[in-house]
C-alpha cells in the first residue's frame, strides 16, 4: 500500500512536477480546462457527495470506486469519516463494502472507528450471517486495548453461531485478539477446543489456524479431534489443507515412533556387499526392517495421499514434507511423481519444489533417479533454477547414470551464463570425486577446458582441476606442469592461488618449475590480490623448507615485502612466518621448538577434500518451511519435534470413540438372539435374515459369524427371553400395529430397522410377529392373540391354526383406516410417525413424565374479557391428536353475574408450522363455575408466542398469546447409558452448551438437584454407572432432535451442567433456563 505522500508525488508527476498553487487550483474547476490533471481538483469530492446522497445506488457506486481504489494500491484514507457513517445503512450490499473498506482502515483511523462500536456490536446480531461476519472482522482489527472484553464477547457469541461462515471469522479473529492481549490466552483456548470440534470443513482449517498461533504446544487438545481431521483433510479448503496437515506433521513426530528406525540409509546400502557375508547369516534382519505402523499414524498417510492430486502446489508440498518427516522408507517414493509434476508451474513454485528436492535427493537418491531428465537444464530457466537443477544432477549421479549426466554437463560448459558455466564445471568435478570409475575422464576434460578462450571457464577448471589432484597427486604429474604455465595467463584470483597453492604441495614433484614460479610471482607481488600474496607467502616457505638453495633470499625477499603491505592480515602472516623459518633473523636467538618442526607443519598430507551438497543440513528444518529455504532460523519458526523412543499411550485419541465401543457388545447380543429365535421359528426364513442382515448391517465383522450360527441353544436361550418377559400383553399389540401398516412381507419384516426394534421390545412380542409373518397371507392376527394370551413356545408357533378374531384384534386392526385426526383409541405412542421415529432411533423410547407441574399461569384476564377468565398449564402428557403437540390444560371460570355462552377459538396462527387443535367448545358456563379443556398447540419446536382469538357468546374477540418455556416443548425418553454416551459425543461442538456454577444453599446433593430439573424440563432420567454425575434424556415434540443433559459435582462444592442438543437454540435456551432454576 502507498503512503500518503509517496501518492502525493505520484499525482504530482502529471503535472510536471511542480507544486500546486492558487491559480492552478481556480482552472482546475472548469472541467474544459484540463485541471482533471492537477493533484488537488477537488479531491474525492464527488465520492463524498455520492456517500452523503439518499440513495443507495449512488452509495453502492461511490462504495465501488472506493473499494477499486484500496485494491489498486491507491490511498483512501480520507474518505473514511464519509465511508464510517454509512454502516447504518439499510442496504446490504452497501453495508459489505463499507465492512471491506473499514477493515483496511480501522487500525489506522482507531478514533474514529471507536466511535461506530455499538453499530458494530449490533451488527453481530444482523440476520445476514455476511454482515455478522464482517462486523467481526472489523471489530477485531481495532487494535486498542480498551475493547478487548468487548471483542471476547463477540468471538465467544461467533464460535456458537450456526452459520459456518460467521464461526470461520471468529476463528480468524483469535489470533488477533492474542496478539494484542496475551493475558486472554486461557478464555481464547476455550473458544479454540470448540471450535477444532467444529464438524465443518469451513471451520476446521481456520481453527487448526488459531490453534498454530495461540497454542501450538497443547497437543491435548489435538487428541481427541486428530482422527476427525484426518477425515475432513480431503474435504478442506486449500490453504486450510496446508495449515492442518504442517500441524499434523509436528503432532505424528511426538506421538508415533519413528518408522525407519530400523531401516539402513541408501549411503550405507551402497556399502552392503562388503558385509555380504554376515547378513546372509542374519535371519531375523528382514523382519526388523519391516515397518509397523501404528493405526493412527497410518490413518494420517492415507488421508493426505489424495492430496498429491491437489492443483494447489502448496498443498502437494505439504503433503510431500509429511511423508519425507514421517512415513516409512518404502512409502516415501509416492510423493516423487507429484513433485515433478509442480516443476511445470511458474518459476517460483519451481524455485521452492526444487529446493525441497534437493534436499531429499542428498537422503533419498532414488526417489527422483527414474525422473532424471525432468531435471535437464532449459534455455528458457532463470539462473537460479538451473543452479538447482545442476545440484540435483550431481545428487543423483550414479555408476548407470553418470554417462548421461556428464554428457549433459558437457553441453552447458558452452552456455552464455558465467555463474551456470562456473556451476557446471563444478558439477563435473563433483561427480568426478564421488564417482571413481569416472575421474579420469572428467580431469582430461577438464584439463582441456584450460586452453578455453573464457578466462572464467579456464579459472574455474583450475580450482576444480586442484581439488581432483589431491585424490591422486602422483599419477597426474604432467597437469601440474601444464597448470604451472598458466600463471603468465591466467588472471583470475583464485585460479592463481590454486594454481601457486598445487605448485607449494607438490613442489618435490616439479622442483625445477616451482622456484622458477616463485621468482614471477616475487616480481608482481605488490600488484596481486590478497589471496594471490598469502599462497606466494605459502610457496615461498615450502620452497624455503625442501629447496633453501634456491629459494631462500626468495622467501626472505617476498616476506620483507608482505612486512610492509598495506592488509595486516598479510603483515601478520609474514611475521609469523619469519618466526618459524628464519628464527635468527627474527631476533630468537637461534632455532625454536616451532622451527624444528617446520617440515611437519607445512608439509604435512592433507586429505582430499569431499564436495558435499549445500542443501546436506537443511535436514534439522521442516521441508517446505521458509527456514529450510533460507538455510536459516526465522522467527516465529517451530522446530520439527525429534520422534519418541515409546510412543504415548494411544487411548487419548479414542475420546470420540470410546462409548461406540462400549456399546456395540450388548447391541450384537440383542440382534443376535432375535435373528436366532426367527431361524428358530422358521428355518425357512434364516437365509434371507442373514444375507439381508449381512447387507446392510456395518458395524462389526463378528456379529457375522453371530448370525450365520443356528444352534438349538440359541433357541432355548430365545425361548428363556420368553418366559421371563414382564409384559406379555402390551409389547404383542405395538409389534402387530407395526407388522400390519408394514403390509406383512419377508423383506419388510426382516429389515434392520425391525430388528433393531424387536431388541427393544420384550421377547414374546418377536416370537409373535416372526410367526405371523411365516402365515400372514392365511391369517395375520393369529399370532398377537395367542401372544396376549401366554409366552409363545416354540413347539406351537411352528404349526399354524386358524381361530376367531378377537376384539382386540379387531381394535389394533383400526389403525389401518383411522386417521390421527380422529383421536383413534390408541395413544400417540402407536401414531404412524412413532413407528417412523422408533425406527429411526430404536434405542431411543418415549417415557412418561417424571413430575407434572402443577402451578398455572394466566392466559386471559378477567378485566379484559368481561368476566371470564382463563388459566393454563402444561400437563406434560402426550396429546391425542397428534403427538408433536403439546398438551395445555386450560381452566375456564366465570367470574361475571351473567352466563357467558359458546366459547371457543377464533382466527389461528397462520405462521409456519405451528398448528392448533382447539378444545372443545363450551356451549355454556354459569356465573361462578368452572370448567375445564384441553387444547393442543405444535410450537414446531419455536420458543415464539402462539397466537390466536378466544370467541366469547359467537362476537367478542379476546387476542391472548400462549407462550411455552423451553421445558414444555420437548418429551421425556429413555435410553441406555452406553447409547447416551454415544450420541453426546455426536452432539459436541456447537451443538454442546456448557454451564458451571457451586451448589445452591437450599440444596447440597445431586438428589436435590434432580428434582428441580425434572421440575423445570420434561426429562426423562437414565441410569447412570457414575454416582457424581446425573443424565437426563429427551425428544423435541416435533422435530424429534435429541436432547441430553448431564449434571456432574465437581470439586469445591462446584457443578457442571452440560446440554447437548442438534437445535442450538433450544440447547442454548434450555442450559439458561436449568441454570437458574438450580441456582435460585
Amino acid at each position: 500500500m502507498y503512503a500518503p505522500g509517496v501518492n502525493s508525488s505520484t499525482n504530482l508527476s502529471y503535472n510536471n512536477d511542480r507544486p500546486p498553487s492558487a491559480e492552478a487550483v481556480e482552472m482546475a474547476s472548469d472541467p474544459a480546462s484540463g485541471g482533471f490533471f492537477n493533484s488537488d481538483y477537488k479531491k474525492h469530492d464527488d465520492l463524498k457527495q455520492m456517500l452523503d446522497s439518499n440513495k443507495d445506488n449512488l452509495k453502492l457506486e461511490a462504495m465501488k470506486r472506493i473499494i477499486g481504489m484500496v485494491a489498486k494500491g491507491r490511498e483512501a484514507s480520507d474518505l473514511f469519516p464519509a465511508v464510517v457513517k454509512n454502516v447504518v445503512s439499510k442496504n446490504i450490499e452497501v453495508k459489505k463494502l463499507v465492512y471491506v473498506y473499514l477493515v483496511r482502515y480501522a487500525e489506522e483511523q482507531q478514533d474514529l472507528a471507536l466511535l461506530s462500536i455499538s453499530t458494530f456490536q449490533r451488527a453481530l446480531k444482523d440476520p445476514n450471517q455476511l454482515i455478522r461476519a464482517s462486523a467481526l472482522r472489523v471489530l477485531s482489527s481495532i487494535r486498542v486495548t480498551m475493547i478487548v472484553p468487548i471483542v471476547m464477547l463477540a468471538i465467544k457469541d461467533a464460535a456458537a453461531d450456526m452459520s459456518p461462515y460467521v464461526r470461520k471469522t471468529a476463528a480468524h479473529a483469535i489470533p488477533k485478539l492474542y496478539s494484542l492481549d496475551q493475558d486472554q490466552k486461557e478464555e481464547l483456548i476455550q473458544v479454540l477446543e470448540k471450535l477444532l470440534s467444529d464438524k465443518t470443513t469451513l471451520v476446521v482449517g481456520s481453527a487448526v489456524m488459531a490453534f498454530e498461533e495461540v497454542c501450538p504446544d497443547r497437543i491435548d487438545l489435538i487428541h481427541k479431534n486428530f482422527r476427525k481431521l484426518c477425515s475432513l483433510l480431503v474435504d478442506v479448503d486449500e490453504w486450510g489443507q496446508v495449515v492442518i496437515i504442517n500441524m499434523l506433521t509436528r503432532y505424528a513426530r511426538t506421538q508415533f515412533t519413528d518408522p525407519n528406525v530400523n531401516e539402513i540409509d541408501e549411503e550405507e546400502e551402497n556399502k552392503r556387499p562388503f558385509y555380504e557375508d554376515e547378513d546372509d547369516g542374519d535371519e531375523s534382519q528382514p523382519e526388523k526392517r519391516a515397518p509397523s505402523l501404528d493405526p493412527d499414524h497410518r490413518l494420517l498417510l492415507r488421508s493426505a495421499k489424495p492430496l498429491l492430486q491437489s492443483r494447489n502446489a502448496a498443498v502437494v508440498l505439504s503433503v510431500a514434507q509429511l511423508y519425507h518427516h514421517t512415513a516409512p522408507k518404502s512409502e516415501v517414493n509416492q510423493v516423487s511423481k507429484a513433485m515433478i509434476r509442480l516443476l511445470r508451474s511458474h518459476r517460483e513454485v519451481q524455485d521452492i519444489v526444487l529446493t525441497s528436492i534437493a534436499a531429499i535427493a542428498t537422503r533419498r537418491k532414488s526417489m527422483f533417479e527414474p525422473f532424471l531428465k525432468s531435471f535437464f537444464v532449459r534455455t528458457s530457466d532463470a539462473t537460479h533454477i538451473k543452479l538447482l537443477k545442476l545440484e540435483i544432477l550431481t545428487s543423483l549421479a550414479s555408476d548407470s547414470n553418470v554417462g548421461i549426466i556428464l554428457r549433459e554437463l558437457q553441453t552447458y560448459v558452452a552456455a552464455h551464463d558465467p555463474p551456470f558455466v562456473a556451476a557446471a564445471i563444478q558439477a563435473i568435478g563433483r561427480c568426478a570425486s564421488n564417482i571413481k570409475e569416472v575421474t579420469d575422464t572428467c580431469l582430461n576434460g577438464l584439463v582441456s577446458l584450460l586452453s578455453n578462450k573464457d578466462q572464467a571457464v579456464v579459472a574455474e577448471s583450475v580450482v576444480v582441476i586442484k581439488k581432483l589432484l589431491q585424490t591422486q597427486p602422483s599419477a597426474h604429474r604432467e597437469i601440474i606442469i601444464q597448470m604451472a604455465k598458466l600463471v603468465d595467463n591466467v588472471s583470475v584470483p583464485q585460479a592463481r592461488a590454486s594454481i601457486l597453492w598445487l605448485l607449494g604441495e607438490y613442489s618435490e614433484r616439479v622442483p625445477k618449475i616451482a622456484p622458477d614460479v616463485l621468482r614471477k610471482m616475487a616480481k608482481s607481488f605488490t600488484n596481486e590480490e590478497d589471496i594471490v600474496k598469502l599462497q606466494v607467502m605459502t610457496l615461498a616457505v615450502k620452497l624455503c623448507l625442501t629447496n633453501p638453495k634456491q629459494t631462500k633470499l626468495l622467501c626472505q625477499y617476498v616476506l620483507q615485502l608482505a612486512k610492509y603491505d598495506q592488509n595486516y592480515d598479510l603483515r601478520d602472516r609474514a611475521r609469523f612466518l619469519r618466526h618459524i623459518v628464519f628464527p635468527g633473523d627474527a631476533g630468537a636467538g637461534g632455532a625454536t621448538r616451532l622451527s624444528k618442526q617446520a617440515k611437519k607443519i607445512f608439509l604435512a598430507p592433507k586429505p582430499a577434500p569431499v564436495p558435499e551438497s549445500q542443501f546436506k543440513d537443511r535436514e534439522q528444518f521442516q521441508l517446505g518451511s521458509l527456514s529450510h529455504y533460507i538455510n536459516t532460523k526465522t522467527n516465529g519458526y517451530q522446530e520439527l519435534p525429534s520422534f519418541p523412543l515409546e510412543a504415548p499411550d494411544p487411548k487419548a485419541r479414542d475420546v470420540e470413540t470410546a462409548p461406540e465401543i462400549a456399546e456395540e457388545a450388548p447391541l450384537f447380543t440383542k440382534k443376535v438372539s432375535s435373528k436366532n429365535k426367527a431361524s428358530f421359528y422358521s428355518d425357512s426364513e434364516s437365509p434371507d435374515d442373514e444375507s439381508e442382515e449381512n447387507s446392510s448391517d456395518e458395524e462389526d465383522d463378528d456379529e457375522e459369524e453371530e448370525e450365520q450360527s443356528n444352534s438349538e441353544k440359541d433357541g432355548e436361550e430365545s425361548d428363556t427371553e420368553d418366559e421371563e418377559s414382564s409384559e406379555p400383553e402390551e409389547a404383542p399389540k405395538v409389534k402387530k400395529i407395526e407388522s400390519s401398516k408394514a403390509k406383512p412381507k419377508k423383506e419388510v419384516v426382516l429389515d434392520e430397522s425391525d430388528n433393531d426394534e424387536e431388541s427393544e421390545e420384550s421377547s414374546s412380542s418377536e416370537s409373535g410377529s416372526e410367526s405371523d409373518t411365516e402365515d400372514d397371507s392365511s391369517e395375520p392376527e393369529k399370532a398377537p392373540r395367542k401372544a396376549a394370551a401366554k409366552p409363545v413356545k416354540p413347539s406351537t408357533t411352528s404349526t399354524p391354526a386358524k381361530s376367531k378374531k378377537s376384539n382386540l384384534d379387531l381394535l389394533l386392526e383400526l389403525d389401518d383406516v383411522m386417521t390421527p385426526s380422529l383421536g383413534g383409541f390408541l395413544t400417540p405412542m402407536t401414531t404412524p410417525s412413532t413407528a417412523v421415529k422408533t425406527q429411526l432411533f430404536p434405542d431411543i423410547q418415549p417415557a412418561s413424565a417424571v413430575i407434572s407441574p402443577k402451578s398455572t399461569s394466566e392466559l386471559l384476564n378477567k378485566i379484559n374479557s368481561g368476566g371470564l377468565e382463563i388459566k393454563y398449564r402444561f400437563t406434560r402428557a402426550p396429546h391425542l391428536y397428534s403427538q408433536s403437540m403439546t398438551s395445555v390444560e386450560l381452566t375456564f371460570h366465570n367470574h361475571s353475574p351473567e352466563e357467558l355462552t359458546n366459547i371457543r377459538i377464533g382466527d389461528r396462527p397462520t405462521s409456519g408450522d405451528i398448528s392448533i387443535h382447539e378444545f372443545a367448545a363450551i356451549s355454556a358456563l354459569l356465573p361462578g363455575s368452572s370448567i375445564m379443556g384441553t387444547l393442543g398447540v405444535d410450537f414446531a419446536d419455536s420458543t415464539q408466542p402462539v397466537n390466536f382469538e378466544i370467541l366469547i357468546d359467537g362476537e367478542k374477540s379476546c387476542p391472548v398469546a400462549l407462550k411455552a418455556p423451553v421445558g414444555e416443548l420437548i418429551r421425556a425418553a429413555t435410553m441406555s447409558e452406553e447409547h447416551f454416551l454415544k450420541q453426546q459425543n455426536n452432539l459436541r461442538g456447537m451443538h454442546e452448551n456448557n454451564a458451571k456454577f457451586s451448589f445452591p444453599k437450599s440444596c447440597q446433593d445431586l438428589r436435590g438437584l434432580s428434582n428441580r430439573i425434572l421440575t423445570t424440563a420434561n426429562l426423562g432420567p437414565i441410569s447412570s454407572s457414575d454416582s457424581t454425575t446425573l443424565r437426563f434424556a429427551a425428544q423435541t415434540l416435533s422435530s424429534r432432535s435429541i436432547v441430553l443433559v448431564s449434571l456432574q459435582s465437581g470439586d469445591n462444592q462446584n457443578v457442571n451442567l452440560t446440554v447437548n442438543c442438534e437445535k442450538m437454540v433450544i440447547g442454548s435456551m434450555l442450559i439458561t433456563q436449568l441454570k437458574a432454576c438450580l441456582t435460585d
